[in-house]
């Protein structure tokens, strides 16, 4: 019955809606925890072109319904005359691959489009962030990554075990991640379940990706690192922080403001 409810559960966006789950089954609240995580970097040694790596987890209790969410930024994305497609917000930002032949007022309103819809649902997130330049060695890396997960996930034990399910979502292209995630995870928590994700119809992950980059642009911010593409792109580093970078913040998991 459960896989059933799964998939009569499932909606475009890839969560769990609870109130099917009760109507179908009859059965005790089930409460399902969400986790998207994306990256940003390699596992490879200190690049200056690439000296962070980034890793996001955002979190989405399934109780809470963001269909609306997901069917306005649909609408939203057709309303601009733009096709339905994975959006990756590094390649957007510096006008690269797909997003090569679109003008800078395109890729604006695909960047706010996205980002609207990151602002105005309920989840929240963690980043973990690591300098390369701090690593002796390139297993460091792993080590860093592991421990900051591991301090995190301890850290707020109580807020993650009061759920009966916690479904991962990664899409497994760095398996060195893939690894620390499984290994992490599964020493700390019960009732895990692990899928991968097509980003194309799960916008939490497109979402996770976006938070990789603001992340990682807040770094540049910090340390007046941003490049020319950025700096055009976003006009500058104090509006970057001010439009951007400031109201995002909120959502971070430890978040106190």
């Amino acid at each position: 019955m459960l896989g059933l409810v799964e998939r009569l559960g499932s909606y475009h966006g890839g969560e769990l809606l609870r109130h099917f789950l009760l109507t179908l089954t009859g059965c005790v609240d089930v409460k399902v925890l969400s986790v998207f995580i994306d990256e940003s970097g390699d596992f490879g040694e200190y690049e200056p072109h690439s000296p962070y790596y980034i890793v996001t987890l955002i979190f989405h209790d399934q109780s809470i319904d963001i269909n609306e969410n997901i069917n306005h930024l649909n609408q939203r994305m057709c309303n601009s005359g733009l096709p339905e497609y994975t959006i990756h917000t590094g390649p957007l930002i510096r006008r690269e691959n797909e997003y090569f032949n679109l003008p800078m007022i395109e890729r604006k309103r695909i960047f706010n489009i996205l980002y609207n819809f990151l602002r105005t649902i309920d989840v929240s997130y963690k980043s973990i962030v690591v300098d390369k330049k701090e690593l002796a060695r390139d297993l460091d890396l792993v080590v860093r990554i592991s421990k900051n997960l591991s301090r995190f996930l301890n850290d707020n034990l109580e807020t993650f075990i009061k759920y009966d399910r916690i479904i991962i979502y990664y899409d497994e292209g760095q398996r060195e991640l893939r690894n620390i995630i499984v290994s992490i995870f599964n020493s700390i928590l019960n009732n895990l379940e692990y899928k991968k994700p097509d980003p194309a119809y799960y916008k939490l992950c497109q979402a996770a990706d976006m938070l990789c980059t603001l992340e990682l642009l807040d770094e540049k911010v910090k340390n007046k690192s941003l490049t020319k593409s950025e700096l055009a792109f976003f006009s500058s580093a104090k509006a970057l922080n001010k439009s951007y970078l400031k109201a995002i913040h909120k959502k971070r998991f430890d978040s106190k403001e």
